[in-house]
């Protein structure tokens, strides 16, 4: 079944139904620059974001072509994007914003590893892109790996749809997505463990250990990539934890357009999120580009670690 067929079966809202398409066409869009990738669209174009972060050619492309598929729907209000200072306007009077990370993990694109692109849908309401997680009302990634994969969370189910090259379309493969309540993977950046709270080492040290017939009960996998992570995790299940550090006290991944998403995600596919003690999508943002550290994945691993507090 083709997004399209599965589209017109659904009594979702109209315009969230466009907005899924619009996100589809966007990614077939991204998919052909990545695969196309030359020294055009390859490496940095050695400039910084707002966050202080090497921006990729990639980063600016995938931008402008989700910007562009936005702009020509009339119920989008404006965008709020990882790669512009401020926000995008389009219409005062439209129903919906979206938030986004036009390419995630950008960086890993030179070296062959999966990206994706991640989103955020709210009513236009007067607090504009300052509302809680659980105000969301679609979320949705792509992951562009050894396939095309769009995943998206709408009426608290989740569905996956992989992209058929030669057709451009994609087909449902994952019909109503569930997260395992348990899971045998943690996803850290290890590289940090000696400036992570030490509550999260006995965790992660908890995890290492072999049982009673010397046998590992779990296995570290980080790809660097939020999405790819936290896919992999989704399906399989597992754990994904980006804490703060010594270096990122406030924690690394943006709130908004990056946790808050993939929270949304995880919790209509019976998953748990948190910033470390808190349920993540219960926090009202403060400012549009705000970090903040993150747990999601299983609820009986993220439970676990919360049990170390």
């Amino acid at each position: 079944m083709t997004l399209s067929q599965f589209l017109n079966l659904k009594d979702y809202n109209s315009e969230l139904k466009q907005i899924i398409l619009d996100i589809a066409l966007g990614s077939i869009n991204v998919y052909a620059k990545i695969n196309r990738s030359n020294e055009s669209v390859l490496g940095s174009v050695g400039e910084t974001n707002i966050q202080n972060e090497e921006i990729q050619k990639l980063d600016l492309i995938a931008n402008e072509i989700f910007i562009k598929q936005f702009e020509s729907n009339s119920s989008v209000n404006s965008i709020l994007s990882e790669e512009n200072d401020n926000l995008i306007h389009f219409s005062n009077n439209s129903q919906y914003i979206i938030a986004m990370d036009p390419l995630d993990g950008s960086s890993n694109i030179d070296v062959n590893i999966p990206v994706g692109s991640i989103f955020s849908i709210l009513k236009n309401k007067p607090e504009g892109f300052l509302q809680k997680g659980t105000e969301q009302q679609l979320a949705s990634y792509v992951i562009y790996g050894t396939t095309t994969m769009m995943v998206f969370a709408i009426e608290n189910e989740v569905f996956g749809f992989t992209l058929n090259p030669e057709t451009n379309q994609y087909i449902l493969s994952h019909p109503n997505i569930i997260t395992p309540n348990q899971g045998s993977i943690f996803s850290i950046n290890e590289g940090n463990y000696n400036s992570i709270d030490n509550r999260i080492k006995k965790f992660i040290d908890s995890c290492k250990k072999l049982n009673s017939e010397g046998k590992r009960t779990h296995t570290g996998r980080f790809v660097g990539s939020l999405v790819a992570d936290f896919h992999r995790n989704m399906l399989k299940g597992g754990i994904f934890i980006y804490p703060q550090t010594a270096d990122r006290p406030k924690g690394q991944l943006r709130l908004i357009y990056e946790c808050n998403p993939i929270a949304f995600i995880s919790k209509c596919a019976n998953g748990k999120s948190l910033n470390i003690k808190n349920c993540i999508l219960d926090v009202t943002p403060s400012s549009i580009h705000q970090r903040t550290p993150f747990v999601v994945g299983s609820k009986d691993m993220v439970s676990k670690l919360l049990s170390f507090y």
